[in-house]
């Protein structure tokens, strides 16, 4: 296939996963049985991005148009792609890209998030045979040219070990932050509601920590919150929030609650599931210096940065850990 058989196949792609048919609905219930935190909304809203931000035929065009070696011959060479599986179809991106740049693509997916991906593939093979062995599922990645591995921080450095002999992206824990001026509307705190709690706050783009002027008052944002409080009745997320609760009183925390998500004042950029961390800050200006240079922050969220509500709508060049992977894939 060339690069406009390529794109054409794309946008069939986005088509399907945006029309909800009666096969692919079977496939989302069986994603979710296999893995309770993919809720049939979130599976949705994860394909619903992929379909308009990366397979609609404006920002595909737009994308491909940044990269003219697409277009060139090149031997094609066995990448590896480790994909996460903390939400569903985190790995998509890494396959778009090795799809479009031509080069035989191994995958290990994880256990997590595998059978969305693997129908992807079978309805690309169902509709183009001659692509049905371009992109392979393997349990173990050997022989390889090149690899793209996506893991905790304990697991990248396996991924170091490993693949450090070959051309390599490897990609460790990474989270988002967001910072208030005490000024956003109620639409805006909303918004900021989709940043933390999509997928259960689970992906790297989620806000989990949030930075706040002195004498901020939190009742608006407790009450935006309220807006995913029906994920206080999903059993695993419940157990997360009376855990993380228990140890808040056992230890004499101070924290605040709307009886479906914990704020709690804390340094640390990571928080767990159910849990929203925040910070207070003086001058916004030094905060925006400190954050810009800090290797574990993916996305910034706010009113001069990215806007409330998005921060889990990437475009196709909002590369993880800010590399290019495509470039990369071109340069093999």
């Amino acid at each position: 296939m060339n690069i406009a058989e390529k794109e054409a196949a794309l946008v069939r792609l986005g088509q399907y996963l945006a029309d909800k048919s009666p096969e692919l609905e079977a496939v989302k219930e069986r994603a979710y049985i296999a893995n309770g935190w993919f809720i049939p909304p979130f599976i949705d809203n994860a394909l619903d991005n992929i379909s308009r931000y990366f397979l609609s035929p404006a920002p595909l065009q737009q994308w491909l148009q940044g990269y003219p070696k697409v277009t060139e011959e090149r031997t094609p060479k066995n990448v590896g792609i480790v994909s996460a599986g903390n939400i569903p179809l985190v790995g998509f991106h890494d396959w778009l890209c090795g799809f479009i740049s031509g080069h035989r693509v191994k995958m290990k997916l994880s256990g997590k998030d595998e059978i969305l991906m693997k129908h992807i593939l079978e309805k690309i093979g169902e509709w183009y045979p001659d692509q049905a062995n371009q992109t392979e599922i393997q349990d173990m990645l050997k022989n390889c040219d090149a690899y793209i591995a996506t893991g905790s921080n304990n697991s990248a450095r396996y991924f170091h070990y490993y693949f450090a002999k070959y051309p390599h992206i490897i990609r460790h824990n990474r989270t988002s932050a967001a910072i208030l001026t005490g000024k956003e509307t109620p639409e805006e705190l909303a918004a900021l509601a989709d940043d933390v709690m999509l997928y259960f706050g689970l992906g790297c783009r989620n806000v989990t920590k949030i930075y706040v002027p002195l004498n901020y008052d939190f009742a608006p944002l407790l009450k935006a919150l309220e807006k995913y409080s029906h994920l206080a009745d999903h059993h695993k997320y419940k157990n997360n929030y009376d855990y993380n609760l228990a140890l808040l009183l056992l230890n004499s925390s101070p924290y605040m609650t709307n009886g479906s998500i914990l704020l709690q004042e804390n340094t640390g950029l990571f928080s767990p599931i159910s849990v929203l961390h925040y910070s207070y800050y003086v001058d916004m200006a030094q905060l925006q210096q400190e954050l810009s240079g800090e290797d574990a922050v993916q996305c910034l969220v706010g009113q001069q940065f990215t806007p409330f509500g998005y921060a889990q709508q990437p475009s196709l060049t909002d590369y993880a850990d800010g590399v290019d992977t495509m470039k990369f894939l071109l340069e093999l």
